[in-house]
């Protein structure tokens, strides 16, 4: 108890006080959980605190048993992620562990950073998107928040746990480059960025072995190259065996302990794993205890503010939907000459909290998207209500309203993938007949993730709302009538058809004899919608304003002296319109393909700027010697290589605003970086079809 002491001397000195007992009782959870998701009990001889957890990526989630525990059900994770705002991460994070906290939890499971690599996957909802720097930094902030509460975050699921379907034997075989470019970074950036103190083994196979055993994964890179000093814990069931979990990098067997208890105590006596092993185990546990405080602060239960933070995730919906389409100008509404509103939909008489499984939350309250807007539009405006149950009925309400507004969805959840990429139920054939009634429809998807949209040409305004959270309702009125001005930017691309997708063939996805093959390699989402040439229905990064913005005065420049191992990317960005609102730049690096197939594009920037009409932010930008690396399989490391790199800053993936070059002409770079001078203004490298359909989209809106 000597708070003098490091975390690890502390660690040390009571494990050299401990019985073998003792130690293994600390590595295993036990079935009465007490209220929590987890739980491992203390030991009273000698002072060590029990053990407590919770489920949270998207709000902290009552354990067995409990029905009552109630918590701010945030938006999902998807809709943080189309923020594109680290700030706002790092906000939900705080609500995240402060709430875990006051109930009672010492260890918050989140956040979930896998790649959302298929989109019909079961978990799209809680992921942070497809690409590996965004869910970094995301996934980064988040930690930074839970942590800064005292709380101990999880981040999971470790690696390569990517379908649901199959989700606890299947075996992703991916090849080492691949690994380490697109399902790694994100955990790479928790250990070293964040200090995360646990991170959790998935269920899934990786080329062959569990990931609850699996060396290559646990000892050699999380342990090994990155220098992880938590412990690492099983997803719940997903520990295979004893001596093999035990030396290959496994510290704690969640739920219970069928292989770390009895069983590890037996391997431990005769010899099959080590006593400093099993010290080695102990003393993760023991020092992240000892580096959150749980030694020295007493036990404690707060109070949830949960006006406030229903507030919060209010604000988080709102920044994080997505105007996919608003032709004409529909949106926002103005209620000073609306008459009317029809507002239809399956998903339109109740909130969308979130989605199902360990994710979900029992709300303080929710607000349906009917009741946010007939709270919002008031006395002068007729709101009328249809569950588009009766079709004709719906289409006859909207013929007769002067904007429908059609809320429909998906529901997603844990153990299992969605069967198909449309919308389930006859959705698809409503939105058909409401805007066959009235052209001036709107529809509002509380998806977790891309859905099809074959009705698409016939709807004049869209909106993804994702999973909105308790705040779901006032959230979706505010962006429809303007009181909020939309700005966020899509985590993951949306296809055309199925058939677009990256992993199109069952060898892919779900996989053959237990094997899903990863060979679309470092090609995943937007990368793969490039490298194929394939107009996407909506590319990564897009999403429209009720304002417009200006790109301008591109610089590229070595870092100098003070910074040498720097590319600095240096523009002005512009609100061009007539309201205030805020833009997401997006940097993007083309790397030469000159060793290695790389993408056309890859992101390695962003900043979210807020801008009054007229303004002009400078955005800067630092690339660094790993921005431009890929990695090489037989270095088994990050290497530079030679030739021309294409810098591109826009507003999406496919809206390439400026560009410029650099090249690396050496082998030892960064100093030998010399520089190409820019082009002037360019206004985009898209196809010109879709360069016509951002002009039509993109309009003014005057209020």
């Amino acid at each position: 108890m000597n708070a003098a002491l490091t975390p690890d001397q502390r660690a040390d000195a009571l494990i050299a006080r401990m019985t073998l007992d003792e130690k293994i009782a600390l590595l295993h959870g036990m079935s009465d959980m007490q209220g929590h998701t987890g739980y491992v009990p203390g030991n009273s001889r000698l002072g060590i605190p029990p053990l407590t957890f919770t489920d949270g990526p998207a709000g902290v989630r009552p354990g067995n048993g409990v029905t009552t525990a109630s918590a701010t059900a945030l938006p999902a994770p998807a809709a943080l992620a189309a923020t594109w705002d680290p700030n706002l991460a790092r906000l939900y994070g705080t609500v995240l562990g402060k709430e875990a906290f006051d109930l009672g939890n010492d260890v918050i499971f989140a956040p979930m950073v896998n790649i959302a690599r298929v989109p019909q996957g079961g978990r799209v909802f809680e992921t942070l998107g497809e690409d590996p720097y965004l869910t970094s930094q995301m996934g980064v902030a988040v930690i930074d928040g839970i942590q800064a509460q005292h709380v101990i975050a999880d981040v999971k699921h470790y690696a390569a746990n990517n379908q649901e379907d199959d989700r606890c034997c299947v075996s992703a075989a991916v090849d080492q480059r691949t690994l380490h470019e697109i399902y790694l970074p994100a955990f790479e950036a928790a250990v070293r960025q964040a200090h995360v103190g646990t991170v959790m083994a998935a269920y899934n196979k990786v080329n062959g072995v569990y990931s609850s055993e699996n060396r290559t994964l646990l000892a050699d890179i999380l342990k090994g190259q990155w220098g992880f000093a938590g412990w690492v814990l099983s997803d719940y069931g997903a520990t295979h065996s004893t001596v093999a979990a035990a030396t290959n990098g496994l510290d704690m067997e969640l739920p219970t302990g069928l292989y770390f208890s009895d069983a590890l105590k037996v391997a431990v006596q005769d010899g099959r794993v080590r006593m400093a092993t099993l010290d080695e185990h102990v003393h993760r546990i023991l020092r992240t205890m000892f580096a959150f405080g749980l030694f020295d602060r007493p036990v404690r239960r707060g109070t949830i503010d949960r006006r406030a933070n229903g507030r919060i995730a209010r604000y988080i919906a709102e920044q994080g939907m997505v105007l996919l389409k608003n032709d004409g100008s529909l949106l926002p509404l103005n209620d000073s000459t609306l008459g009317s509103i029809a507002v239809i939909g399956p998903k339109a008489g109740r909130a969308m909290t979130g989605g199902g499984g360990s994710s979900h939350v029992i709300p303080f309250y929710a607000v349906s998207p009917l009741t946010g807007i007939i709270n919002r539009a008031g006395h002068g405006v007729t709101v009328t209500y249809a569950d588009g149950s009766d079709v004709a009925a719906a289409a006859k309400l909207a013929r007769s309203s002067n904007v429908a507004v059609v809320v429909a969805g998906d529901d997603e959840y844990e153990g299992a993938d969605r069967s198909s990429l449309e919308l389930p139920g006859a959705q698809d054939q409503l939105i058909e007949a409401v805007a066959a009634a009235n052209p001036h429809t709107v529809v509002v998807l509380n998806a977790g993730g891309p859905v099809l949209m074959p009705w698409i040409d016939r709807v004049q305004g869209l909106v993804q709302a994702w999973y909105p959270g308790e705040e779901d309702g006032n959230a979706v009125a505010a962006l429809l009538f303007g009181d909020v001005n939309p700005s966020g930017k899509l985590p993951i691309t949306f296809p055309r058809s199925a058939g677009d997708v990256p992993a199109v063939t069952r060898q892919q996805y779900p996989g053959v004899n237990g094997v899903a093959q990863y060979s679309e390699g470092i090609f995943v989402g937007y990368r793969a919608y490039d490298r194929r040439n394939i107009a996407p229905l909506f590319p990564f990064g897009y999403g429209l304003s009720y304002t417009t913005f200006r790109y301008s005065n591109l610089s590229v420049t070595p870092g100098g002296p003070s910074a040498p191992d720097r590319v600095t990317v240096r523009l002005d960005v512009t609100n061009s319109g007539r309201r205030a609102g805020a833009e997401v730049v997006q940097l993007y690096l083309g790397i030469p393909s000159t060793a290695v197939p790389e993408p056309s594009r890859q992101l390695k920037g962003f900043h979210k700027v807020y801008l009054k009409p007229g303004q002009t932010q400078h955005v800067a930008f630092a690339l660094s010697a790993r921005d431009l690396s890929y990695w090489d399989t037989r270095a088994n490391g990050w290497v530079v290589q030679r030739g021309r790199y294409q810098v591109m800053v826009g507003s999406s993936s496919r809206d390439i605003r400026l560009q410029s070059s650099f090249t690396v002409s050496q082998a030892n770079w960064p100093r030998s970086v010399t520089i190409q001078t820019p082009p002037r203004v360019q206004p985009g490298t898209i196809v010109a079809a879709w360069m016509h359909r951002l002009a039509r989209e993109r309009a003014v809106i005057v209020r």
